[in-house]
């Protein structure tokens, strides 16, 4: 017997988002799952082929694998927007590099990755002078620390736990990762707190580092899965992701020139 049945407009009524994730990251997809649950968004994952090892000619290697990535997603969805999961891939390669690679497979879906996400973040949040975490060897982190200064922001605070091994990055504890956000807070005064790399686990104590050093705290998950939304046009507010998620919007930057 052929059974009848109707169809209809999908998961993604409001929106189709695409992430392609690094093959050794263990933590956006957790993240991501809470931040995307939203009524009518759909969210598909990819996977790139990586090493855990996280230097600037590993990165470098990413870029070739993008467009085969982005092809695996499911080819009869039309996406609004596909990110790139990995801060330090995005800052080597650079954020035009990596859009280009994508839009080559995906041509009409708008394109983001942590690094461009952080620095719209930085200024919907109103901060100008950064403290700035990361669990990179110095290179990776001097790179982008030239990047985020290129874009006009300061870097007033910075500390590393200088770990290439992505696999130790997974399970970096997250009362290690709310110590460093609070001594790179004492350094110097500063606008908000930026925590680099999308391996690292701080959702959940997104609103405990807020409420310890009174600074809006960015993490390279929450900044990438924000833009994405503000990308698709859906600005819901997310109690307990940090006040990016709060619907409010800063003002004009008192630091400005």
């Amino acid at each position: 017997m052929k059974l009848d049945f109707e169809t209809d407009e999908g998961i993604g009524t409001r929106a189709n988002m695409g992430v392609i994730v690094l093959e050794t990251d263990e933590t956006l997809e957790h993240e991501f799952a809470r931040m995307m649950r939203l009524p009518g968004v759909a969210l598909y994952h990819s996977r790139i082929p990586m090493v855990s090892e996280i230097r600037p000619e590993t990165l470098a290697r990413m870029e070739a694998d993008l467009p085969a990535s982005a092809r695996l997603l499911p080819e009869s969805l039309a996406f609004d927007v596909i990110g790139y999961g990995c801060t330090s891939g995005a800052t080597v390669i650079g954020s035009d590099k990596v859009s280009a690679a994508i839009r080559s497979v995906c041509p009409t879906a708008r394109v983001t990755d942590p690094l461009a996400a952080i620095i719209a973040a930085a200024r919907h949040v109103g901060a100008r002078r950064l403290g700035f975490v990361t669990p990179y060897v110095a290179e990776v982190s001097a790179r982008m620390w030239r990047k985020l200064e290129e874009a006009g922001l300061e870097i007033a605070g910075f500390g590393s736990f200088e770990e290439a091994n992505d696999h130790v990055v997974a399970r970096i504890t997250e009362a290690s990762i709310l110590k460093a956000v609070e001594r790179v807070a004492r350094m110097a005064p500063c606008d908000a707190i930026l925590i680099s790399c999308t391996n690292l686990r701080c959702l959940n104590i997104l609103d405990d580092m807020e409420a310890r050093t009174g600074l809006a705290v960015i993490s390279s998950n929450q900044a990438l899965a924000w833009h994405m939304l503000q990308l698709a046009g859906i600005s819901d507010s997310l109690p307990g992701m940090g006040r990016l998620f709060s619907g409010v919007v800063a003002g004009p930057d008192p630091h400005a020139s």
